[in-house]
């Protein structure tokens, strides 16, 4: 075997221990690579967190999707009552309160359609905006 083979064999050896060449705090690269790639990871995780976050005028993601399938859950339930005319009452969710705004032909028909979104499984509250014509 020639001894220039040896050598060629050798450097990619060498140039692999290279990469846990310690640093002055006696710490290996990798070690502080892993450190600094961690810290990234979890400051963005955390932004992306804080970012879904609710307020008190602006809602989360998860709550978001929770009122829009109330507000479906909702207007399933007017549609579906005989008494009452689904084109004309208008349904909104925000943070599982409902508020019903509309016109419609009677009292009755208001109380109604309260008291049908009142049933929905999930509805906190409802406001009434609607009016009798």
């Amino acid at each position: 075997m020639e001894v220039g083979a040896t050598i060629r064999r050798a450097r990619p050896l060498q140039q692999a221990r290279n990469l846990d060449a310690v640093n002055e705090s006696g710490d290996s690269i990798m070690r502080t690579v892993n450190k600094y790639l961690s810290a990234i990871v979890l400051a963005v995780s955390l932004a992306s967190v804080v970012g879904c976050a609710s307020t008190s005028k602006q809602e989360g993601t998860g709550e978001y999707m929770d009122d829009t399938v109330l507000t479906t859950k909702v207007k399933t339930a007017i549609f579906n009552e005989p008494t009452l005319k689904s084109a004309e009452i208008n349904v909104e969710t925000f943070k599982g309160v409902v508020q019903l705004s509309g016109f419609l032909t009677s009292q009755a028909a208001v109380n109604k359609a309260v008291e049908v979104a009142r049933g929905v499984n999930g509805v906190k509250s409802v406001k009434n905006d609607m009016r009798v014509k």
